[in-house]
């Protein structure tokens, strides 16, 4: 009897490996193999233009990044994307929620509305935005009609990086909107009573009832937030022409990793280098954003 239960149980575990291969053979070859290959590329000058080579140069790499310039200003621009557009995007998030949770009329509509830009291709939006800030875009007109000088938005290296962080805030903040909502149908309507019968307004019971409640969302969105902005290169690819420009306003990390893994001959392992940091940089993040939340939960 025990061993028909054994065999049993294996044929049933092998049956289970068996559905589980076509999803293992995906993340083998599309997930674990490059990351593999980019951490092997990142020990080696390769050059896989032309005729193939590569040598290991150990750590090189990564101390060109301390040293590198343009790596730097990619960093820091990145950082400063980073820490202006989650905290806006999250807290305009949680704010829409919170109106359209309250049963506005028209919520429906306004929700269809809000939500729009996220079904939107990033590229297009890009060049919707690039248009409005354009010499003779739609902002520049406003300004002409208003009697106002005309004003050059995109080559202004103090404009460009901003007008990005506004398209992403204005794109992504509805796509978290929609998470939060779903998270709101979970509080209790009771709370809301209670706090009302104790005499507190609109604003006292959404930072004591709605934030605290929304916490672990919150938790989520704010590292998701932090992934996707980290890996911000479409909108500023398609901003600059690819270039980062102007003066280097729009480079940042993913965008140089391109221009050094595709554009220069003999950097691709450079550029797996500098991905590796970004890695690196998005994982102390994402730690440091969890350690936070932990404690907020205990306090």
């Amino acid at each position: 009897m025990a061993r028909n239960t054994s065999k049993r149980a294996v044929k049933e575990a092998m049956q289970g490996y068996v559905f589980l291969l076509p999803t293992l053979f995906v993340l083998l070859t599309f997930i674990i193999a490059p990351i593999g290959y980019a951490i092997f590329l990142a020990f080696q000058k390769v050059q896989l233009l032309g005729t193939a080579s590569s040598d290991f140069i150990g750590i090189q790499n990564f101390a060109r990044v301390a040293v590198d310039n343009r790596a730097h200003i990619a960093i820091w621009n990145t950082l400063k994307y980073v820490a202006i557009v989650v905290p806006i995007q999250t807290l305009l998030a949680m704010v829409l929620a919170a109106v359209l949770n309250a049963g506005v009329r028209g919520q429906k509509i306004f929700r269809i509305i809000y939500f729009l830009p996220t079904l939107t291709s990033s590229a297009v939006l890009t060049l919707i935005f690039m248009w409005m800030f354009n010499q003779n875009g739609l902002i520049n007109e406003m300004f002409a009609a208003l009697g106002l000088p005309r004003y050059n938005w995109i080559g202004d290296p103090r404009v460009a990086l901003n007008a990005i962080m506004g398209m992403n805030i204005w794109s992504s903040a509805p796509f978290y909107m929609v998470i939060y909502l779903a998270a709101l149908q979970d509080i209790p309507d009771s709370v809301y009573e209670a706090a009302d019968l104790d005499g507190a307004n609109a604003f006292r019971k959404f930072w004591n009832i709605t934030v605290p409640s929304l916490r672990p969302v919150t938790s989520f969105v704010v590292i998701m937030g932090l992934i996707g902005t980290f890996q911000l290169f479409d909108q500023s690819y398609i901003f600059s022409a690819g270039s980062g420009g102007p003066n280097n306003s729009t480079l940042t990390v993913v965008l140089l990793i391109y221009q050094y893994a595709f554009k220069n001959l003999g950097t691709m392992g450079y550029a797996a280098a500098l991905a590796m940091t970004l890695a690196a940089i998005i994982l102390v993040a994402t730690l440091i954003q969890r350690k936070f939340s932990k404690e907020e939960a205990l306090h």
